[in-house]
Order: C-alpha cells, then structure tokens, then sequence
C-alpha cells in the first residue's frame, strides 16, 4: 500500500507504508473493532440481532455478467474489496482514520476487506479520480487479493467511476452508495424504506447507463424497413429514456407516500403532547441504542455496527424525582453524510427539532472525537429548529476512552457528563441531569378534583409536579405546577379549593 503518489522505494517509506497498512486493517481506534458486541441486561433479548445475523451475504455465488460494460446498473457486489483513498489536506493520521471508518461501513455491508490505498493529491484527477498510474497499481492489488469490488472513500462522479472501472476491471462504488446499500439492508418500517428507495433512486437518476441507439425502442420509417408510415420515423425513444421517467414517476410516488405518512406521525406526537421530551443524536455507533436502553430499558437493537438502527424508536421514562418523559432514539449520522439521505430523512430528524433537550452521544474512545461532533452538527444545520434545542454532550465509552481526550472533551463550553452504558457508570448521574435540565411545569393550581376524575389527578402526578395533595370530602385537594393545556382540563373539572 502506497501513502503518496509517487513511487518512493526508499527503505523509509516503505517502512511508513507497511506501518499505514497494520493500522488499516487492524480495526483499532475505528468505530467497529474485533469481537461482538457485549450486550448488558439493559439491552434485552435482542431478537433483532438474531434475525439480522441469519441473513448474511454468501459469497461467490452470483451469476452476473463478469463483463462491466454489458450492463448499465446492478446490484452492489460487496464480498471482497479494496478500498481507496484519498487526501489533500490535514494530517496523515486523519486520512488514516476516515479509511478506517470505510473500513468498517464495507464490513456493515457485508463485506471482506483485503486492502486499502492512501493517496496524497492536491486535488483528485479529474478522469480516474487517482490518476492513470496510480489506478494500475490498484489494479495490480486488485488482482494479487482476488478482490472484486473497489470502494473509493469519496462520491465519484458518474464519469471517473467508469473510467476507474475501465482500468481496475472489476466494479467500482464510491461512499455514498456504499452507505445506501446499508441503509436498505437495514431498513425495516415503511416509512424507512420508502424513504431509502427515494435517496437510492436520486442517487442513481444520473448514473443510467445505456447502449446507445441500440436500446431504441421504437424505430419506424427507413430503420425499420418497411416502416409505419408517417409519424413514425426516427429513433423514437431510447430505453435509457424510458427508465429516467419510470424512475421520476417512483420518486414522485415516494415523495407523496411519504408525505402521506406526516399526519400519522403528527398524531403520534399529539399523543405524547405534555410530555417532555429527550432527542437523543450522535454518529453512528457512539451508542445511542445502548444509551436509550439504559435510561428507558427499551431493549432495542445493539450491535457493533455502524448503521444498526435506522428506524426512529420512542420509548418512556421518568426522572428520579417521578416525572415521565419520552425518549426519541434517531438514525445515526457519519461524516459526509450523503445529501440524498439528508433529504430523504428529514420527517425523521425533525423529532430532533420537537425535543426538549438533545443528549449528543460522543464516542469518547474514538482518536477523534471532535470531527465527529462537528459531523453531527452539520447534518443537524439542515433540520429547522434543531439548534434552539438546549445540548448535553453524553462522552459515552467513559470506561475506555483516553484520559487526555476525556480532559479535552470537559473542556468544551457545552454542558458534558462522562458515562460507559456498558458499565452502566455515570447512568445514575445522567438520569439527574435529565431531570434538571427538561423543563418544569410553570403554572399554579390549587383545586379539588372530584373523585369521579382520578385521571386529572393521575396526570397530575405524571406530567406536573405536585406540591401538596390531600383528600376532603368532595374530592381530592391538589396544589401543583402544570403546563397550559392540564391547567385548562382541571379548571374545568375541578372546584376551586377557596369554595369548599
């Protein structure tokens, strides 16, 4: 494996090479290292990771075409790839760390990773990407491995993926449709799938390819002998043609399907209205299952993979001085986010903007945490309202991160508190946290509930906060701080404590 373009055989650089290619492959301090996942009994029985294992990808059993340019669009092949990439700016470390972070999304996809290549460009070729020489090189280790996929750690335009194919001889993906192709392994409510088919249709409207005017479909007149006649002459049109408006037509199916789906959310939320409510965000597999786990024992899919949950979850639970609050787990997001899925899952980020607090979960082991952080914000820079949500920093991982990276995290002017949702450290002290920063019903009350309504009194006691409760003979004394709408419903069910 090469670090730079050029080809240095000095003993030196060759060291530093085989140096990059250890920490490549080795999987540390990337976001999926060696080994299961450790479940706890915060987690559950997790059936979903059972059911997610039995459907594993079994290699070497296609029957495409071995000819890349006999066919305009297939399936992703991800069973054994070589990963590509390349960097023009910051150190060599955080080249080293995103092609890790590649790494681990071809593993997600059910893939084997044999190798990698890292490329120091000021900017990418225009043609290959990587430029001719280099794309031989990876040829040659394409074909020393017995790869059959590249990956590049980059999006590619339609033009150098088929230049670099042209060259390396076996298929060729670029991140973004390596993280849709893991999207839709994972997908499992309708409203995810029809929102990955929508990004995977918008990825690949301009990646069509065609045969030319051989795919015409129709074809009168002096082409077709004898012909038709009048009206019917010319190519007519191509199927490329043909499947550009079949996929306009899905996608704008999609997009009212989707569309549809908002008032079914929107009753939902009216359901949880008076409720506070907690939005958990943070890049993928920081832990924000384990976290949700912890504080509601929800026992939702955790797995050491990136992208392991993907549909919204929503669960209950209650501050330690009694309040109910609702917990909203959300999909994670990784650096480079691609735009389609940005769009795509906008119904699903805005539970972000309609939380009361946000607790950003940071993988506090991770090399580097910050890049990380900012990931997250950029994706939450789209979704309207999400930056007047009050943020904790949730330094998850505590038990093994770096005490200097720990020190420097602490540092930050957010509100931050250190836990390990494997431990279960700091978990006691995050429930506290929770309770002190969502906010408190505002307005006093003080009636007498009749004792026909225990409802208003039970709710009283889930969603305000009472002050003093006793029983007299018309009913129960309450004094409380509520919100607006349970003010209103125990006025109107209630005696004023002053006329009793």
């Amino acid at each position: 494996m090469s670090e730079t373009a050029a080809d240095d055989q000095d003993t030196p650089e060759t060291s530093r090479a085989d140096a990059v290619i250890d920490r490549v492959l080795s999987r540390a301090g990337t976001a999926v290292a060696e080994g299961g996942t450790a479940a706890t009994d915060y987690d559950g029985d997790q059936y979903d990771r059972e059911e997610r294992a039995a459907l594993r990808r079994v290699a070497n059993l296609s029957t495409e075409l071995e000819d890349i340019t006999e066919v305009e669009y297939r399936q992703l092949r991800l069973e054994k790839v070589v990963l590509v990439g390349q960097w023009s700016h910051g150190t060599s470390e955080d080249a080293e760390i995103s092609l890790r972070e590649l790494a681990a999304l071809a593993e997600t996809a059910g893939s084997e990773v044999l190798d990698g290549v890292l490329q120091r460009r000021p900017h990418p070729d225009p043609a290959t990407y990587i430029g001719k020489g280099k794309a031989h090189e990876v040829r040659d280790i394409v074909a020393a491995v017995g790869a059959d996929t590249v990956i590049v750690n980059d999006d590619l335009a339609p033009s150098q993926r088929r230049a670099l194919e042209d060259v390396v001889k076996v298929k060729v993906i670029d991140r973004t449709a390596l993280i849709l192709d893991i999207f839709a392994q994972h997908a499992k409510s309708k409203e995810g799938k029809a929102q990955v088919e929508l990004a995977q249709l918008e990825y690949l409207l301009p990646r069509l390819r065609g045969w030319g005017e051989s795919m015409s479909r129709q074809a009168g007149g002096q082409v077709g002998g004898a012909g038709a006649g009048m009206g019917s002459r010319g190519p007519g049109e191509t199927k490329i043609e043909l499947d550009r408006r079949r996929i306009h037509t899905r996608m704008a199916q999609l997009r009212r399907d989707i569309k549809a789906m908002e008032p079914a959310r929107a009753v939902r939320r009216e359901r949880r209205l008076g409720l506070p409510n907690v939005a958990i965000v943070g890049y993928t597999n920081a832990g924000k299952s384990s976290i949700l786990n912890r504080v509601t024992g929800a026992g939702v899919l955790v797995e050491n993979a990136l992208f392991a949950t993907l549909d919204p979850t929503v669960r209950r639970s209650q501050t330690p001085d009694g309040r109910e609050f609702t917990v909203s787990d959300t999909v994670g997001f990784v650096r480079d986010l691609p735009h389609q899925l940005v769009a795509a899952f906008a119904s699903t980020l805005e539970e972000v903007a309609h939380a009361d607090l946000m607790l950003h979960v940071v993988d506090a082991s991770h090399p580097d945490p910050e890049s990380q952080i900012r990931a997250v914000r950029e994706v939450l820079a789209d979704v309207p309202g999400a930056d007047q949500v009050k943020e904790v920093l949730v330094l998850n991982k505590a038990d093994i991160a770096d005490p200097e990276t720990l020190l420097r995290l602490r540092g930050r002017r957010e509100i931050t508190i250190e836990v390990s949702a494997l431990t279960g450290e700091g978990i006691e002290e995050l429930m506290e946290l929770i309770g002190r920063e969502l906010p408190r019903p505002e307005i006093p009350v003080d009636v007498v509930v009749p004792y026909t309504r225990g409802d208003l009194v039970s709710e009283v006691h889930r969603h305000g906060e009472v002050l003093a409760q006793s029983h007299v003979p018309e009913g129960t004394h309450l004094s409380a701080l509520v919100d607006a709408g349970l003010a209103a419903r125990l006025e109107e069910a209630g005696v004023p404590s002053a006329s009793v």
